[in-house]
């Protein structure tokens, strides 16, 4: 009656089994550690080179390392010490940025795990820890809401010219006044016709009339409001894929990204140590940039014994060429809607495939008409410093808005070359307006207060449950530590991101877990006053007890849900561990006990008494 079939114990102990293992990382703690990662957005990361070029640095300065982790964008290495980690910090900037005023690569300092490598293997991780027990960086960035609408006013201003020049409308001038653009004429005609233009081309303007006396027509455009808003949530938007962009290179876990009120964004980095670097990421401003490169005779030659023709630049390429380019800006990253990997179709060589606006093709079809056989550059200007991302030729005119990149290029190159242009810039300037660095010494005694309260309700309870009930209370606070465990297992599995409300979530479990074994145990009681036998009594009180406590379950489940949907920040936080907690208790309480009261009692054909404690009358 009371045995549960062997593959069930089996199946319990292995679901035990694998939360020993999946929490056990969460108790190694964390070590210092030495990030490196690509600081140019041209620049790929090379791991094997650079790897040995930094253990070769590292050993030259007598600092040994505990482990080396590879990912997909950077290196990490692992020391014993905070000492070591800021010496070996300092040793491998100079190694691999000789040049401190244009450093090739971030060398940050962070924070790895201390799991053995055979927990990691298996993917046992730690769970990710919040800003306020981790410690780390808040940063409150204030979006540049008005440098975006003028940013968005002179680019419409460009399109105005070239949609007047594409209808052969005759203007007197174009340009930007404030927030509006004025477009003058000398005669109605042409201003009517500019006005059937605009509006036949786009919704975004309002179109005003204006006359400043003979001679002087005007047509004031102001982008309407729904065009405003949705260049500001725009902005916003590509603000924050942005901001993801730049924090994978400091290997932040679960950093906080998030839009507050209309024009700001809040930023948390937890576990960040080094928060020049963090602003200095953050802050990071890049255009991409389309021009034509000077391939005159004897041009290149004249720049680089420092004459160059008037209107041009030097830039390098990829592969550190020097290249003249000139000054005129042909396309911005603007006009780039979508850059895909792809193959040519003739030669069948890795390509990028690249997607313009309506204004960008148009300008993209004319100045390629205007110089077939000519090398176009394409430039990333970052930090006031640009650099030759590709420079195909042109073969032939290129209309229709699609655009194809290729030439010397691999498949990982042409990858690398997509991400990159579809990777853009800022859509509009931000500034840090709030900056709060929360130590780890705070954190880690958030962490103890933390620990501690859980760990003292957990004795309360558990001495509590075993006063009140003897073995079948020993059995019930069992069920609870394992329930607890499954819990941290399962949160380190998931990566969740554990923070203050998420512990008092867990110190909040364990009293809503308990009650379903005293419900059990009380079911037990009144079974056994009503004259059951022992075995029938706890076969009885699992069975009865199971619906009361699904009932109360899902009430409670129910309502977490509700905060996890509708909460945000702390509030989801507390959501996500109270969920999951009912779930690991609803196993641990009925499962688990369950299989425990079987081993003991289950066998016993005769049960003179179960040590239950002193039923009230």
């Amino acid at each position: 009656m009371n045995r549960y079939p062997l593959w069930k114990n089996i199946l319990i102990g292995l679901i035990l089994l694998w939360g020993v293992i999946y929490t056990l990382p969460n108790f190694y703690g964390e070590v210092p550690a030495v990030q490196v990662s690509s600081a140019k957005a041209t620049l790929r990361l090379d791991h094997a080179g650079a790897s040995g070029q930094i253990e070769e640095a590292l050993r030259g300065a007598g600092i040994a390392h505990t482990g080396l982790f590879t990912d997909a964008n950077s290196l990490r290495f692992r020391f014993g010490s905070s000492e070591d980690q800021l010496r070996a910090r300092d040793v491998i900037e100079r190694s691999l940025n000789p040049d401190a005023q244009d450093p090739s690569y971030v060398v940050a300092l962070n924070l790895l795990s201390a799991s053995p490598n055979w927990l990691t293997s298996i993917h046992a991780l730690p769970m990710y820890l919040g800003l306020d027990l981790r410690g780390g960086v808040h940063f409150l960035l204030q979006v540049d809401m008005p440098g975006a609408l003028t940013k968005r006013l002179d680019s419409t201003a460009g399109d105005l010219r070239t949609l007047m020049r594409d209808r052969s409308v005759r203007h007197s001038g174009i340009s930007r006044e404030g927030n509006a653009i004025h477009l003058r004429f000398r005669d109605v005609e042409q201003r009517n016709a500019a006005r059937s233009a605009i509006q036949n081309n786009t919704g975004d303007l309002q179109l005003v009339d204006r006359d400043d006396g003979p001679g002087d027509l005007r047509l004031i455009a102001t982008l309407t409001a729904q065009a405003q808003q949705t260049m500001r949530d725009f902005a916003i938007r590509q603000n924050i894929s942005t901001l993801h962009n730049r924090i994978n290179e400091l290997g932040v876990a679960e950093p906080v990204i998030q839009q507050q009120g209309a024009d700001r964004i809040v930023v948390q980095l937890p576990g960040v140590q080094d928060v020049a670097k963090a602003k200095d990421i953050l802050g990071r401003t890049a255009t991409l940039e389309v021009r034509l490169v000077d391939d005159t005779p004897g041009a290149l030659e004249a720049a680089l014994a420092g004459n160059p023709p008037f209107g041009t630049e030097i830039y390098s390429d990829r592969d550190g060429t020097p290249l003249l380019v000139r000054r005129q800006v042909v396309l911005t990253g603007d006009r780039l809607v979508d850059a895909q990997p792809g193959f040519d179709g003739q030669t069948n060589e890795p390509a990028v495939h690249l997607s313009l606006d309506s204004a960008g093709s148009r300008i993209f079809r004319d100045v390629t008409r205007e110089n077939v056989g000519k090398r176009m550059a394409i430039l990333l200007i970052e930090k006031g410093k640009g650099e030759v991302v590709t420079a195909p030729v042109i073969r032939t005119e290129i209309g229709g808005g699609r655009v194809q990149i290729s030439g010397r290029m691999t498949t990982t190159e042409a990858n690398d070359v997509a991400l990159l242009l579809r990777a853009g810039a800022l859509a509009a300037p931000m500034e840090i307006i709030e900056e709060r660095t929360v130590g780890p010494s705070l954190g880690a005694d958030n962490i103890a207060k933390g620990f501690n309260s859980t760990l003292w309700g957990f004795i309360a309870i558990a001495v509590f449950m075993t006063v009140y009930y003897t073995l079948f209370g020993l059995v019930s606070s069992i069920a609870l530590a394992a329930n607890l465990m499954l819990l941290i297992a399962l949160l380190s599995l998931l990566q969740a991101t554990l923070t203050l409300p998420g512990i008092a979530a867990m110190a909040l479990t364990l009293g809503m877990a308990i009650d379903a074994n005293v419900l059990i145990n009380e079911r037990i009681r009144e079974e056994l006053r009503n004259g059951a036998t022992p075995q029938a009594a706890i076969h009885a009180g699992y069975d009865r007890a199971f619906d009361t406590i699904l009932d109360a379950n899902i009430t409670n489940l129910i309502a977490g849900i509700a905060l996890l949907v509708f909460g945000s920040g702390p509030v989801r936080g507390f959501a996500v561990v109270h969920c999951l907690g009912i779930l690991t208790s609803m196993f641990s309480a009925i499962m688990v006990s369950r299989m425990l009261i079987n081993l003991i009692y289950g066998r016993q054909r005769k049960i003179a008494k179960l040590h239950l404690g002193q039923a009230p009358n």
